[in-house]
């Protein structure tokens, strides 16, 4: 999951982050996965849910451009390669690319495509699901802000592509795709460490220009100000997240 400014910890993202491939029970049933099948899965991340399809009898190779995460997927015993999403270099080698949560972080829409198209066998399937319109739309502005704010251009920093579903579905159908399904989902989401956790672990690009003893002040400024939105009575907060899911077709001919 390519972006200048993110990083990724294995530790950190199972302790704030392990409901991402928990919820990926939805687009792996999409998928529906046979036994046998050869499938790509397009930001692996730490494995989980290759390990999934593994277990269900798939052949499965995990990529992603975070060598931690990476190197987690292995210790799982999978089959994980350091790659970049936006540069697959795989030729007609699979019957199903597969994504959960990853191609959102690859801003170049149409270069992801294009290698999953090249990736995929003549009558092969790209199903996934990541961040669609509207997404953490709360949160985003709240960072925004506080860095307009600081006098930083916050939009320049964003590292995430939140598609509508007409934008994804008119990218797939000029590759050559047939779009069987697609839809945007809201999908608010409880948060096991706070927002502070999830800031640390997902909002690092927008972070960056910042001194490192800035940051903690930071991110309590922008706790402060999606807790109306985002923090219920209880404590207990919300991500704000719509998730576009779907599943495409590369033609047999």
């Amino acid at each position: 999951m390519p972006t200048t400014n993110q990083s990724w910890d294995p530790d950190g993202y199972a302790r704030n982050a392990r409901f991402v491939s928990d919820l990926g029970a939805a687009v792996v049933e999409l998928l529906a996965p046979r036994a046998g099948e050869r499938i790509l899965d397009l930001g692996c991340g730490d494995g989980a849910l290759t390990k999934k399809l593994v277990e269900l009898g798939c052949d499965v190779v995990g990529v992603d451009a975070s060598a931690p995460q990476v190197e987690a997927a292995r210790r799982l015993g999978l089959d994980a390669r350091v790659a970049d999403g936006e540069r697959l270099a795989f030729d007609a080698e699979f019957d199903a690319v597969f994504s959960n949560a990853a191609i959102h972080w690859m801003k170049p829409a149409d270069d992801v495509i294009a290698g999953v198209w090249r990736a995929l066998k003549p009558g092969g399937r790209f199903v996934a699901e990541f961040g669609g319109h509207g997404c953490v739309a709360t949160i985003e502005r709240a960072l925004i802000d506080a860095l307009r704010r600081r006098g930083i251009n916050g939009d320049a920093l964003n590292p995430w592509y939140f598609p509508t579903v007409e934008d994804y579905s008119a990218r797939l159908a000029r590759r050559g795709f047939a779009v069987r399904y697609i839809a945007l989902i809201p999908r608010p989401t409880p948060l096991p460490t706070a927002i502070n956790g999830w800031l640390d672990t997902f909002a690092q690009s927008f972070m960056a220009p910042l001194p490192d003893d800035n940051r903690a002040g930071f991110i309590d400024e922008v706790r402060e100000a999606i807790r109306p939105d985002l923090c219920d009575g209880d404590g207990k907060w919300f991500a704000d997240y719509v998730r576009l899911r779907f599943a495409a077709d590369k033609p047999r001919d």
